[in-house]
Order: structure tokens, then sequence, then C-alpha cells
């Protein structure tokens, strides 16, 4: 099952599994008993897909954090979350030393603990599906980075001779035509005046 079919509601003690919409909220199925409840759509509800967790570095999705745990303890259950806060800090720095003390409380560590649990117990930590629909996710997003980058290197090249072209037409020719036509206006009055001297 992949992780965003899983909710975690708060105020919901355990996991939920996403069933169907429903009337003013959704239908689930708690991972504990299945027993089906309604939520309402005012209930703060949670896929484990979209959680992360706080590093040092930004932000780690839930499911690498799983998948470390998953790996220190060989596949098996951990620690319990009802261990002292001391055992709890302890084991989450073993399991991801670049946690964000100050923003990662130990009630979000007792809940990861807890969850990964209940995802052991029911045989549900095989996370290979999802982790190749991220990659490919990511594969699609770089590609059409790279589009939008030749696009942009296209356009300026496109515009820049449109601009030159107007550029161009923009230049105005010389006005010299007024001050050519008075000086022969002058001329033609001058030759006038002499003709008239002779007769």
């Amino acid at each position: 099952m992949a992780l965003k079919e899983i909710m975690a509601i708060s105020g919901y003690p355990g996991l939920y599994k996403y069933i169907s919409q429903g009337r003013n909220g959704i239908i689930v199925e708690s991972l504990t008993d299945g027993k089906r409840s309604h939520i309402s759509a005012t209930a703060k509800v949670s896929a484990l897909s979209d959680i992360a967790i706080f590093t040092n570095d930004g932000e780690k999705p839930l499911r690498e954090i799983l998948n470390s745990i998953k790996e220190k303890e060989n596949g098996g259950p951990t620690i319990s979350h009802k261990s002292s806060n001391d055992e709890l800090k302890n084991f989450f720095l073993e399991v991801e030393p670049n946690y964000d003390t100050e923003r990662v409380y130990t009630s979000d560590i007792k809940k990861l603990v807890a969850w990964y649990n209940q995802l052991q117990g029911l045989d549900m930590l095989d996370f290979s599906e999802e982790e190749e629909a991220v990659a490919e996710e990511t594969e699609g997003k770089t590609e059409s980075s790279d589009e939008s980058k030749d696009e942009k290197v296209a356009k300026p090249k496109a515009k820049a001779q449109p601009k030159s072209g107007v550029a161009k037409e923009k230049k105005p020719a010389p006005k010299k035509a007024p001050a050519t036509k008075a000086k022969p206006a002058g001329d033609g009055g001058a030759k006038k005046s002499t003709h008239q001297k002779k007769g």
C-alpha cells in the first residue's frame, strides 16, 4: 500500500487507510482493528506521503526516515513509543543524526516510532513502488526544466531582431530640404534685381 493511501488523523490513535470520499469528509479504515469511520472535512488529516521531518539541511520525506529505521532494525520492530524521552532522542539521533533538534519534538518522535511499529507489524514497509514513482516524477521535472531553459535562451535571440529593426526605423532622415529651398529663392531675387538695373 502506498503512503499516500495511509492517513494520520489528529486526535485519533494509530493509522488509517483511505477508502473513499464521503459526504462532508472522507471514509477511512483503521489499520488497528479494521473499523471504518467517517472523518469530517474539518479534521486535520495528513497522508504519510505528505509528511516530512525537519533536518538542518531542509526536509526529509517520512518514507526515507522509515527506511532508515527499517535498515537499522533489519526489518524488525523498533524501540517502543512509550520509552523515555532521552531514549527516544538518542534513538532518533542514530537514525537521523542531522535532524533539527529545535523543530522536531519528542512527541513527533513518539508518533513516528509508533507508526513504524504499526506498519512493520502489518508488513507494510515496502515503499519500492512509491520510490520509483518519485524518481520518475523527478526525472520528468528535470526534463521540463531543461526544455524551459532552452526556450529562455532562444527567446532573447528572437526578440533581438525586432528590436534592432525598430531602432533602424526610428532614425529620422535629415531635414535639410527647407534650408535648400530657401537659398535658391534668395538667389533668384538677386538676379531679378540686376536685370532691372540694365534696362
